[in-house]
């Protein structure tokens, strides 16, 4: 699901210890002087050799600790700091059979037929805002074809479309922690994250490829307790840096976890998204995610959406289901049912109503590789789909794709 990581330095001071030495006394001689009798010059200290020696070693030691304190202080910084990163690519076959490298229709990320395609090259730095230290941020870089889709917005000229994540975040001292966001960040809607090595699918269903991805503003997440988390947001809108209209959008949103095993999210966003526009579009999420046992896994996710057209009402709505079995500790499989009605034809162009079946196979290296084998089948009501010059009302794809994902923090 969407939603969102000092050493002690010792240091050992030394001591001077010095020893009285017992002079031997000449028979007859000294026998009128005292016994330790002061040397000649008595105005001089009588310790000043290891006096000398302690100042000089303090005035080492402090400036040793003057030349590593910026380095310790660096350390201490990025040990505070999860670097984290992916790469992630793939080969998907059409068996509608477009030319080499066409777009399939209706896919997000996984695109190009019939080529090897890089869809991910990504790295990121988070630092968390805790209550020892604060102020946070998170960094997201990304490059290849799913940067180029997901962060692309002509708004602002597409000046953040290497970024996919960039804020700065606060934990105010209210309660047990407000954490205060500011810049851009991806959305909270929906049960797939966009990196596939999080999804049980290689694929994204519709429900994501046709939602929000990411939004620029404001937002605000407070956990009550361990069961009951509240979050809200004020952004320009859905997959804009930029904005096309006066209006913000606000959301808000509300976790549950009844039990260890099931947790139910629930996202609204409401505000005007359409050019020069004042409609307001009220878009409604409701995530479940359950754990069945150690090896099963389900979830469920549906979407409701309302806007308007030159005064006229609209409405799409959409259903997934989600399973995964971990048939042995490397290899997993996990189907994926959808239905997406999207009754005015407002999101896809074509009124109409899709499904999709997904089936994806999982084997996962010890190391981090993560190989997906991936059959899927979407079809609609109408001839929304192209074979060979013909309208026809399904495609058909086969999918090997290819990632590793790494991080600081130990697992």
């Amino acid at each position: 699901m969407r939603s969102v990581w000092n050493s002690d330095r010792s240091r050992s001071s030394s001591r001077l210890w010095k020893s009285s030495v017992l002079a031997g006394v000449c028979a007859g001689v000294m026998s009128a002087q005292p016994l330790f009798a002061a040397p000649a010059s008595s105005t001089t200290p009588l310790f000043t050799g290891a006096a000398l020696a302690s100042a000089r070693a303090a005035e080492a030691d402090a400036a040793a600790a003057a030349q590593g304190a910026p380095a310790d202080a660096v350390a201490s910084f990025f040990r505070k700091v999860e670097f984290s990163g992916l790469v992630d690519m793939y080969y998907t076959y059409n068996f509608n059979e477009p030319a080499t490298g066409e777009v399939t229709p209706l896919r997000n990320f996984d695109v190009r037929h019939n080529q090897f395609s890089v869809s991910l090259l990504e790295f990121a730095m988070n630092k968390p805002a805790v209550e020892d230290d604060r102020v946070g941020f998170r960094f997201d870089l990304q490059y290849g074809q799913l940067a180029q889709i997901f962060n692309g917005d002509p708004l602002d000229n597409n000046a953040l479309v290497n970024v996919q994540q960039a804020y700065i975040s606060y934990l105010a001292p209210v309660g047990k922690g407000l954490t205060l966001d500011f810049g851009k960040f991806v959305t909270p809607v929906g049960f797939e994250p966009t990196e596939s090595k999080d999804n049980n699918n290689y694929s994204r269903a519709f429900m994501y490829a046709l939602g929000p991805y990411y939004h620029v503003g404001a937002r605000l997440g407070y956990t009550v307790n361990d069961k009951v988390a509240l979050g809200g947001m004020i952004v320009n809108g859905w997959n804009a840096t930029g904005d096309n209209n006066s209006g913000k959008s606000i959301g808000a949103s509300l976790t549950l976890k009844p039990t260890s095993k099931l947790t139910i999210i629930e996202n609204i966003i409401a505000g005007p998204e359409q050019t020069d526009s004042d409609e307001m579009r009220t878009f409604s999420d409701t995530v479940v995610a359950l754990t069945v046992s150690d090896k099963v896994t389900a979830g469920l996710n549906y979407d409701y959406a309302m806007d308007k057209v030159e005064g006229e009402g609209i409405n799409w709505q959409a259903l997934a289901l989600y399973l995964r079995g971990q048939i042995t500790p490397v290899f997993a499989l996990a189907p994926r049912f959808e239905w997406y009605n999207d009754a005015d034809g407002f999101v896809t162009g074509t009124a109409q109503a899709l499904k999709e079946f997904t089936m994806t196979a999982e084997l996962k290296h010890s190391a981090g590789l993560i190989v997906r084998a991936e059959y899927r089948r979407d079809w609609s009501d109408e001839n929304y789909f192209v074979k060979k010059g013909v309208g026809v009302n399904n495609q058909n794809t086969f999918t090997l794709g290819f990632v590793y994902g790494f991080s600081s923090k130990a697992p």
